[in-house]
């Protein structure tokens, strides 16, 4: 936490005023903020280059969604709040793609947003708009500044808030007229030591005897199963959870972006299990994961109607909502410290041998031989599995740091989320709770910035990466670690799949609303701005552009060219098309 001292201007004298912006951005620096992203303009470019000033590392984007999205995943990589700002009015608008993304997944996230002039509000002024409303259906907390001496209370507020019990985003809306305000310096320094850090509240342990009951639960079941999401991820709990794999030998299976917390290569991973797990377990414990459509309500057909569930959720509201038979409010690692040491004063382990541990290594061992099957041929033209299987293999032999996967689109995050090998905590960001597209390039640069030792990789399908590619000028003015690998199959799912029936009526010569550019190339959009692009449609070109871009770990694209009828139409989500 930086001290207010740490905030000054050296050359600043007693009779220096200090404005709103300059307040904004020293009030920001104060509470430890290190990173912004966003889109600067009026009236917010001053709010940026004084926090920058004040030692603020500003990301600045092309456009406010692809910085709110990097924003909401830097929250996630980093247990500290994203910060994103915008201007007024569309700009506002534009971030509420990234503060409903930090909404829906549960992180801390504070988007900061210019205004119109207070005394013009309701007469159109430029921008105007009432961005407090608009913001709130996804925030926690929405604050106005009607005066430059509640901007410093009113930023430690929104960065606590963000990040208590359930992490989430909160709004800060700074009007025009209030940024212009001047105060001097001895009253800024005065209202900076005034919000100094703030005490955020803390989270209670769930009551002792409702652990007892999960323990007991866990202990005399069949066939047990703990399942663990991206809540447990950011709670840093993958010490915890492994300690009770392996003490109890219980299986596991991570969500998507779970994975990684124990290797996928562990020997009671269930991920190829998947079905037969949630389908024939009796108790489950499910940590940092909700129940909803990625794990099927917790409902029958596809889990059993028997099942027993032991929820921990740092949101006592998520509990009553899914009324399992235990529920543990509380942060995922403390309640699982908690759930270990009362295991350890009377240890259990349902052993490698047993039936239920066998049945599900054997499901598991069977799907990977099957997939190893598919793996194994080579086809060119390209599917998807074949050029996977070499980005696989390319990322596997980065070693530890392991690279930061980013993955998004339909068929290739299906076919990605089956064959990409995670090892490592919080290296797999993808479409998440809402199966968002247009992700990529945002989480990019947000892993590349929150952890600048590792390289990022992005496997994206084209259409996924068509909503943000304009940010790979953003990778390389920053010169970010970041290689971007464009799965090009011609469109939104492969192109013109219709029948002959379906092309019909007055516009049938148009292509179709799934079709893109056939052959685009996308890898000449990165060579633009002096990044190096690659185009491959052999086993070889593959290779040898993942081996150099990967050694150079400078911005890069790589523009696969995949069969355009490969895949499916919405990826493993056909019926809800």
């Amino acid at each position: 936490m930086a001290t207010e001292t740490d905030t000054k201007n050296p050359t600043t004298t007693e009779s220096a005023v200090v404005d709103g912006s300059a307040l904004a951005g020293r009030a920001l620096a104060a509470a430890g903020v290190s990173h912004m992203f966003g889109v600067v303009g009026i009236p917010v470019t001053a709010v940026a280059t004084r926090a920058v000033a004040a030692g603020v590392r500003f990301i600045a984007f092309h456009n406010e969604q692809s910085a709110g999205y990097a924003a909401s995943a830097y929250g996630y990589l980093t247990g500290r709040p994203g910060v994103l700002l915008t201007v007024s009015g569309p700009g506002c608008v534009h971030g509420l793609a990234g503060l409903s993304n930090a909404w829906i997944n549960t992180w801390p996230m504070v988007m900061i947003s210019g205004s119109c002039d207070q005394a013009d509000f309701g007469k159109g002024d430029f921008q105007e708009l009432d961005q407090i409303a608009a913001v709130k259906p996804f925030v926690k907390v929405a604050l106005k500044a009607t005066s430059i001496s509640e901007i410093p209370r009113i930023v430690q507020t929104a960065l606590v808030t963000a990040v208590a019990g359930r992490p989430g985003g909160c709004y800060i809306d700074l009007p025009t007229d209030v940024l212009h305000q001047t105060i001097s310096e001895s009253e800024a320094s005065s209202l900076l030591s005034e919000a100094a850090n703030p005490i955020p509240p803390q989270i209670p342990d769930p009551e002792i005897t409702e652990v007892e009951k999960a323990v007991s639960l866990l202990r005399h079941a069949q066939r047990p199963l703990i399942v663990f999401g991206k809540g447990a991820a950011y709670a840093r709990a993958e010490g915890a959870v492994t300690k009770l794999v392996e003490t109890t030998g219980i299986p596991f299976l991570p969500t998507p972006m779970g994975k990684g917390l124990l290797p996928d290569t562990h020997e009671l991973a269930a991920t190829a299990a998947r079905s037969l797990a949630i389908g024939k377990c009796d108790v489950a414990l499910v940590v940092g994961a909700r129940l909803n459509w990625l794990l099927h309500f917790g409902e029958a057909p596809r889990w059993s109607k028997d099942v027993k569930f032991i929820l921990v959720d740092v949101s006592k509201g998520e509990i009553e909502l899914r009324k399992p038979q235990v529920g543990l409010v509380g942060d995922a690692k403390r309640v699982l410290d908690l759930i270990n040491r009362e295991i350890k004063d009377d240890p259990f382990c349902i052993g490698r041998t047993h039936p239920w541990v066998e049945s599900i290594r054997k499901k598991a061992m069977d799907n990977a031989a099957k997939m190893d099957v598919q793996l194994a041929k080579e086809v060119v033209p390209f599917n998807f599995f074949t050029p996977m299987k070499i980005i696989r293999d390319a990322i596997s032999a980065q070693g530890s740091p392991a690279p930061i996967l980013v993955s998004e689109g339909a068929n290739t995050m299906d076919v990605g989320r089956a064959v990409l090998v995670q090892r490592e905590p919080r290296t797999r960001l993808d479409a998440g709770t809402w199966g968002t597209m247009g992700v990529g390039l945002g989480y990019c640069i947000a892993a590349a910035t929150a952890d600048p030792d590792r390289l990022v990789v992005a496997v994206e399908g084209d259409s996924g990466f068509g909503f943000s590619a304009m940010e790979v000028e953003t990778l390389v003015r920053y010169q970010l670690p970041v290689v971007v690998i464009v799965f090009n199959n011609g469109g939104v799912y492969g192109g013109d799949r219709r029948t002959p029936e379906e092309i019909t009526g007055p516009h049938k010569g148009d292509p179709a609303p799934t079709s893109f550019v056939p052959g685009a190339a996308y890898h000449t959009l990165m060579e633009a701005f002096g990044g190096k692009g690659y185009c491959v449609s052999t086993t070889d070109k593959l290779k040898s552009a993942l081996s150099e871009s990967f050694s150079a770990r400078k911005p890069a694209v790589i523009n696969v060219i995949i069969d355009p009828y490969a895949g499916a139409e919405s990826g493993r989500m056909q019926h809800k098309n």
